[in-house]
């Protein structure tokens, strides 16, 4: 079993910065593809901000977030980061860190039903 505990979320103002973190209780973080969601007010889906395969070098972006937000992974530390810059009051939301086991190094997933472990997210809220 795998645990993810998000944290780092908050308030901020238009323009401003967050880093959120994932601490994963695993014991091969390295084994694992991992993935950072949203879920915006009153949205019934959770929308795909970022992937990084099991090789930190691969990853992935959805595009309303390219250029302004990097997903990172410390696979000595077992922790996901998703720095998020130039923040807009459009990514008002709940955050939420996922793992997959994956078996090829460089794929990155972007869909929910592909993420066996889930956090119970961090809201961030961003104000105009």
């Amino acid at each position: 079993q795998v645990h993810l505990v998000e944290s780092g979320g908050g308030l901020v103002q238009a323009g401003g910065s967050l880093r959120l973190s994932c601490a994963v209780s695993a014991t091969t973080f390295s084994a694992y593809s991992m993935g950072w969601f949203r879920q915006a007010p009153g949205k019934e889906e959770r929308e795909f901000v970022a992937s990084i395969a099991r090789d930190p070098n691969f990853s992935y972006y959805g595009d309303s977030v390219k250029g302004r937000f990097t997903i990172a992974r410390d696979n000595a530390a077992n922790i996901l980061v998703l720095q998020m810059n130039n923040l807009e009051p459009e990514d008002t939301a709940v955050y939420y860190c996922a793992a997959v086991k994956s078996f090829g190094t460089f794929t990155a997933y972007a869909r929910t039903p592909d993420f066996d472990f889930w956090g119970q997210g961090t809201q961030v809220t961003v104000s105009s």
